[in-house]
């Protein structure tokens, strides 16, 4: 089965580096697939989930918070402002980051606080659909 080498880093390091059969990553407009031998593409990502096809079938996952990918025919890179293993998300500091998100929408104090605030907010949301997707997984 053909790969395409994947390489995921953020500022605080890389979090993967294999080949794998497909790539699904959150690009701006909506989900992207990518394929082995895709055409070129720089595109930036919003908040959300990457997701790993291995060639043998195994799904791998990683949240990101935004960032750009870059593709070539033979290799992807996630280029992410943050990003970790879906497994290491921690469930009741996205709850609180989205509480205090709306509380920021709520007073509305300046544009960019109101800026911060919905970007914290998507952020948060991100992470918490990435870990109900993993435990609709883990019941499989």
């Amino acid at each position: 089965m053909p790969s395409i080498h994947v390489d995921i880093v953020s500022a605080e390091g890389e979090i993967f580096s294999g080949s794998v059969a497909m790539v699904f990553a959150p690009a701006l407009l909506g989900e992207i697939g990518i394929a082995p031998r895709h055409a070129p593409l720089l595109t930036i990502l919003k908040p959300g989930e990457v997701r790993l096809q291995t060639v043998d079938g195994e799904e791998l996952f990683f949240f990101v918070s935004g960032g750009a990918i870059e593709v070539q025919p033979h290799m992807v890179t996630v280029l992410a402002d943050t990003a970790m293993r879906a497994k290491d998300l921690d469930e009741a500091a996205a709850l609180e980051a989205r509480q205090r998100a709306e509380d920021a929408l709520e007073q509305r104090e300046g544009e960019i606080d109101l800026a911060a605030a919905q970007g914290e907010l998507a952020a948060a949301m991100a992470q918490l659909k990435t870990i109900q997707k993993l435990r609709k997984q883990a019941k499989r």
